[in-house]
């Protein structure tokens, strides 16, 4: 008899991109990606990669759809937001707010994304946050911080107290705002963002039902949060980033120009 192989908190971490080329295909991937799962935004919301062996991020330009980026496009920008790239795009003042706030804030963090999506949103206007309602919340519950909105991020000061919420957790609801989450490479990011937005799209479905909610019993939530922390959610992004990679692939790969 064949013996089933445990997988849960077990796995491979992605590898943080050794080049600069390396971390714009990745960044462009999960742009297009996240487009196919509508997670877009017109043209706000954002995400970030640090550039290899520098004190720089790459970021999407202000003036392209998710699903228009690609590698060469993406612009580099240092920590005071000086633009380092030859392009006809600016970066958006509230991506760069948020974005350099935890590059600075967090040398562990390679990628940082921040979405608008229609169930997040719904989520960072709830008091109670994110519920342990199902398994995918109950995974991340724990782990997630949260950052009370103070407007428009276009005041660098604010950089400071986003910091200090995020801490080292690896995802943050964005009150009244969003959604955001980072991780040493733009696997683990997406990665989370995934869980953390099919989560905030359970609750919701679960809630519109009206009806009484069932919520598991205190051990069941301590055992369950017990399989998730920072350092596991890292682990296991290999395997599921290959397999985004592979279905984008079969998509289109113009974002790899």
């Amino acid at each position: 008899m064949t013996q089933i192989k445990m997988t849960v908190g077990l796995g491979a971490a992605a590898q943080p991109a050794a080049t600069e080329e390396e971390a714009r295909i990745d960044l462009a991937a999960a742009f297009r990606l996240a487009a196919h799962y509508g997670w877009d935004d017109l043209l706000a919301t954002h995400m970030s990669v640090r550039t290899p062996g520098e004190e720089t991020f790459l970021i999407n330009p202000f003036g392209l759809m998710f699903d228009e980026v690609t590698a060469s496009s993406l612009v580099k920008v240092d920590l005071d937001g000086n633009i380092l790239s030859n392009t006809p795009y600016p970066v958006n003042a509230a991506g760069f707010t948020i974005h350099s706030a935890i590059h600075e804030g967090r040398p562990d963090v390679g990628c940082v994304i921040h979405l608008h999506t229609e169930a997040g949103i719904a989520v960072s206007g709830l008091e109670e946050g994110l519920l342990p309602l199902n398994q995918n919340s109950m995974l991340i519950c724990n782990e997630i911080a949260y950052h009370d909105y103070e407007g428009v991020a276009i005041d660098l000061s604010e950089r400071e107290r986003l910091q200090h919420d995020l801490s080292d957790r690896g995802l943050m609801i964005l009150r009244n705002h969003g959604t955001l989450t980072v991780g040493s490479t733009v696997a683990a990011a997406f990665t989370r963002m995934f869980s953390l937005e099919r989560a905030c799209r359970l609750q919701c479905a679960t809630l519109a039902q009206g009806r009484k909610i069932h919520l598991p019993s205190a051990d069941a939530l301590e055992k369950t949060a017990a399989m998730s922390n920072y350092h596991r959610q890292e682990l296991n992004t290999a395997p599921s980033w290959a397999a985004l990679r592979r279905k984008l692939d079969r998509m289109t790969t113009d974002y790899m120009h």
